[in-house]
């Protein structure tokens, strides 16, 4: 009983007599992301230049470097990643578009379709 309510939330459950649950895209966002700088080798998103100047005023985004499609029961994600160097980039990213597929449809029961990856720069690691 799936079904979008406006371009920036979607219900997922709706039951008239206890109510309905709704998930915002943001949130869908927050949970990728999360899950992408969980795997080793991500140093971090990375946004648009809209992001970047956000963020040295202050603004912070949790959901920097990741755009969200959610219609209907469908999940589509884009990510743009800075990996760490080192790292083999296809395995890297591999494990990325699973993690990020995973935490999707066991957080919020939506079908996860894509999970495209950007890379958009490679840092290198601080002497400890």
């Amino acid at each position: 009983m799936e079904r979008e309510i406006d371009k920036n939330t979607v219900i997922l459950k709706e039951d008239e007599n206890v109510g309905a649950v709704q998930i915002a895209d943001d949130v869908v966002a927050m949970i990728a992301s999360l899950a992408a700088t969980e795997v080793e080798g991500v140093s971090a998103m990375t946004g648009n230049i809209t992001n970047e100047l956000m963020s040295k005023v202050g603004v912070k985004n949790l959901t920097k470097g990741v755009k969200v499609d959610v219609l209907e029961d469908t999940v589509t994600v884009d990510l743009s990643l800075t990996m760490e160097y080192g790292y083999n980039i296809p395995a890297t990213c591999q494990l990325v578009q699973g993690k990020v597929k995973a935490a999707i449809e066991n957080m919020t029961g939506l079908t996860c379709s894509d999970v495209n990856i950007r890379i958009a720069g490679v840092t290198m690691k601080k002497d400890k």
